[in-house]
């Protein structure tokens, strides 16, 4: 199906646009909750957190590896996040002559919710805890909706009164497709909103100890039920989310804040070094003090 849909005048419309707006090679916010992205070449792995969102390749290939799952998209996908969960990226397909091009456009909570009302639930979809992060077959009638968001952008005053009602048509479509169930977790009251909870609780403390029985008991699970259905959100565990986040914050101080390994170990939470440095090269490959030479050699070379 990839190679006929790389010859769908829509998903060759949608390339065409996003490039002639991209010219150059990086990420830019097109518009409020609107990211396009070009690469002339496949990147190295990228560490980071993905917040609610959608993304569609019009060109290209990319992989996303979410604890020890592996996904692979290209522009016969999407992918849909329904959480904030750390994840390790990379564009696997990409040349000069035929660039990766994609979008992303974020989902509003608050908007999903007030559709859902609108949408009632005739047919409940099940199950409502489901992985936060997956990829789906891209039909026709959602990559025509996102081609007729990116025209919009020709025109500001088209784009600010046509958008909003383009953007509740995607998620229209979301809502009464595969994705419900994703969609729907973000908003529900039961378990699947505890692991939303979860999450935002340990993004926003992961510098401090981990206490998975306090956390479980303020949620008003059991320890073994939180357990298993974070795992089925994020699959990873609680530890293991908490560590990506310290690990990644730790790599930001170190390369663009200036910060030296042991101030960035204590300022994530570590008390030991020789942990921190063990579980860095672990997750990048390199030990800090390895991984900040070779960041400073490559900003020197593209300087």
């Amino acid at each position: 199906m990839t190679s006929n849909y790389q010859q769908h005048p829509d998903r060759c419309e949608l390339a065409r646009a996003i490039a002639l707006a991209r010219p150059e090679e990086g990420i830019s916010e097109v518009a409020p909750g609107l990211h396009f992205v070009k690469l002339d070449a496949p990147s190295q792995p990228v560490h980071g957190v993905y917040s609610p969102a959608i993304c569609v390749i019009a060109q290209g290939a990319k992989e996303v590896q979410m604890g020890d799952e592996t996904l692979r998209y290209d522009c016969a996908n999407y992918l849909i996040s329904s959480l904030a969960v750390p994840v390790i990226s990379r564009v696997v397909e990409a040349t000069k002559e035929a660039p990766y091009l994609s979008l992303k456009l974020d989902l509003d909570p608050a908007l999903i919710a007030m559709m859902v009302s609108e949408i009632g639930t005739e047919n409940p979809v099940e199950p409502n805890h489901v992985p936060s992060i997956a990829v789906n077959e891209l039909d026709e009638d959602l990559l025509n909706a996102f081609l007729r968001l990116v025209r919009l952008l020709k025109s500001e005053g088209d784009f600010r009164i046509l958008s909003p009602l383009i953007v509740r048509e995607i998620i229209y479509r979301l809502l009464t497709g595969s994705q419900a169930s994703r969609l729907r977790q973000m908003i529900s009251i039961d378990h699947s909103n505890r692991m939303a909870k979860a999450v935002s609780i340990l993004r926003n403390n992961f510098d401090k100890p981990l206490r998975i029985e306090e956390l479980a008991k303020d949620l008003g699970m059991s320890t073994s039920s939180f357990h298993q259905h974070f795992k089925t959100v994020t699959s990873m565990s609680p530890l293991q989310y908490q560590k990506q986040l310290r690990l990644q914050e730790a790599r930001r101080l170190l390369l663009f804040e200036g910060m030296d390994a042991g101030g960035a170990a204590a300022q994530v939470g570590y008390d030991d070094a020789s942990q921190f440095s063990r579980e860095y090269k672990r997750l990048f490959g390199e030990p800090p003090s390895k991984d900040l030479a070779r960041f400073k050699q490559l900003s020197m070379q593209a300087s």
